[in-house]
């Protein structure tokens, strides 16, 4: 009997079924540190010629004053994604003067936490409850962690395509239907996500001087005076130099439905923490933190996918969900692409629409909370010896060689790369497999190994490369004309987030802050009315 992958891709491949497939939508979230000339952190506030980091659709802050993260909006066209993202940083290089953007995911020489400045927002109580949230997690993982930065991609399927797999599937592309499928979707990315830090991490070597801020045992290998690598590392920032909440193991959050994950999320958000209860809330009048729990808000919940909806003003990620089901999911196991100017690649982006393609189409049995430990245990592996070719995975209990799962799931993304490029009239998308394939041949092809050998050959500090490779994109995208936006446009955002944020201050300036947080927790522990 013919499998359901098999037969899925059969369905699509009919004529009136493929064109569903031009529907895909994205959306891409990149983040980058400012710094200055000499390679350090940039000491400046967030420019006001960019706008408001609070209300800017596309220019905002992350959690550091000088990360700053892009936004595109949702596209169906991979191009179109890459000229907004590119004409956004052209804007921001305008506008920055002689700072630089740097271009890899584990930050810059830092030489003391007090360089570190956390993200502020202005004086209304959204923008000093985001501030607020930056200073509780600069006390429970320390300062480091505010300056690593990654790529986080968003991905949706079209209505069209939910009600193909709803006939297939004898059911109805209802609410629960979609969800339903966003979560299989979800389940089989966590087996799997372990692809992306393979072939796309970028973070193999660190600066020294990061070691400062984290506590994370994992030893390293020195390169140079001020350089420490692992030798088949692939993405140090998804290791545990990353963020890390012990805590949050403890709740067994799982993805087996919209119910359980919602639950899950909604008692971490509830349930005190004995180890952050000892920093304090509110010590001599002055927050350290929102509050004491395990989670603060739903965000401080680090996964590698997320089920997301668009929230309305004063909703919560989970109620969200509950009022309108999935709307998307958002990947956050991306490296910087140090090897593009705006930190992800159109060949990136098509083979992760043909992975998580996979993961829709593919059966996908519950994720108990063993099996799901299992998974994160092969993503770390690969995270810090990704590239040992003699390494090994754990799959239905027994240990598999990395390769050799790589080479069943290259065979099942070929036809997957026929249909993309069959509904988009391309042949990018079977290149893109093309390419991929031969780091499964050889590791050293991957964005990593390509990175150790720049260093290694070139006899380069983590620093150094870092520093040519930001002087390089800042030359050649600053004088580059804009594709997508206009300068116009780019002045009216910045304009209109101002004035934005100015009215929300005046609104916000009679009224307590303290009764605004309590109202705002008081309402979130609360059920979506619509659920």
């Amino acid at each position: 009997m013919q499998s359901q992958f098999a037969e899925l891709v059969a369905l699509f491949a009919k004529p009136e079924h493929v064109t569903s497939l031009r529907g895909v939508q994205r959306g891409v979230e990149r983040e980058a540190l400012r710094i200055t000339e000499q390679g350090k952190l940039a000491t400046t506030p967030h420019p006001q010629q960019l706008g408001s980091a609070l209300k800017h659709p596309l220019i905002t802050t992350d959690y550091a004053e000088t990360l700053l993260e892009f936004i595109t909006p949702v596209a169906t066209d991979v191009e179109v994604t890459l000229q907004q993202l590119a004409d956004v940083h052209k804007r921001t290089y305008q506008v920055i003067g002689d700072e630089l953007l740097w271009p890899l995911s584990m930050p810059c020489f830092v030489g003391s936490p007090e360089e570190i400045v956390i993200a502020q927002y202005g004086s209304s109580h959204t923008g000093r409850m985001k501030t607020l949230y930056r200073q509780g997690l600069t006390h429970r993982y320390g300062g480091g962690m505010q300056i690593i930065a990654g790529v986080h991609f968003n991905f949706s399927l079209p209505q069209t395509v939910f009600e193909h797999l709803a006939t297939y599937h004898g059911s109805v592309a209802d609410q629960h239907f979609v969800s339903n499928q966003y979560f299989q979707l979800i389940r089989n990315y966590k087996r799997i996500c372990w692809v992306i830090p393979y072939l796309f991490g970028a973070s193999p070597a660190i600066c020294k001087s990061f070691l400062q801020q984290t506590v994370a045992n994992i030893e390293f290998e020195s390169l140079g005076k001020g350089t420490v690598y692992r030798p088949y590392g692939t993405s140090l920032r998804m290791s545990d130099l990353g963020y890390t909440n012990k805590e949050q193991a403890d709740l067994k959050i799982t993805y087996n439905s919209l119910s359980e994950y919602v639950k899950g999320l909604r008692r971490a958000v509830t349930t005190e923490s004995t180890q952050f209860s000892k920093i304090g809330v509110k010590v001599d009048g002055e927050y350290r933190q929102l509050n004491s729990n395990i989670l603060q808000i739903e965000n401080e919940f680090y996964a590698t996918i997320r089920p997301k909806r668009v929230t309305r003003p004063g909703e919560t990620p989970t109620q969200a969900l509950e009022r309108g089901g999935v709307e998307y999911v958002e990947i956050r196991a991306l490296d910087v692409n140090p090897f593009s100017p705006v930190g992800i690649s159109d060949e990136q982006i098509r083979f992760l629409d043909l992975l998580l393609l996979y993961c829709a189409f593919k059966p996908s049995a519950e994720l108990d909370w063993d099996e799901q430990t299992i998974t994160d245990q092969n993503f770390n592996k690969v995270v810090l010896d990704g590239r040992n070719p003699r390494l090994t995975l754990l799959d239905n209990g027994y240990e598999r060689p990395v390769a050799d799962w790589l080479e069943e799931l290259f065979a099942d993304l070929q036809p997957l790369a026929h249909l993309m490029d069959q509904a988009h009239q391309t042949r990018a998308y079977t290149q893109a497999v093309a390419n991929q394939y031969y780091c499964v041949l050889n590791p050293e092809l991957t964005f990593s190994g390509r990175f150790m050998a720049q260093l290694k050959e070139q006899q380069l500090e983590n620093s150094e490369l870092g520093m040519a490779l930001a002087r390089r994109y800042k030359q050649q995208l600053s004088t580059a004309p804009f594709e997508f936006f206009s300068l116009a446009e780019f002045e009216q955002m910045q304009q209109q987030s101002l004035a934005e944020q100015a009215r929300l201050e005046q609104q916000d300036a009679a009224s307590s802050f303290d009764e605004f947080l309590e109202e705002y927790f008081r309402n979130a522990m609360c059920e979506s009315a619509d659920s």
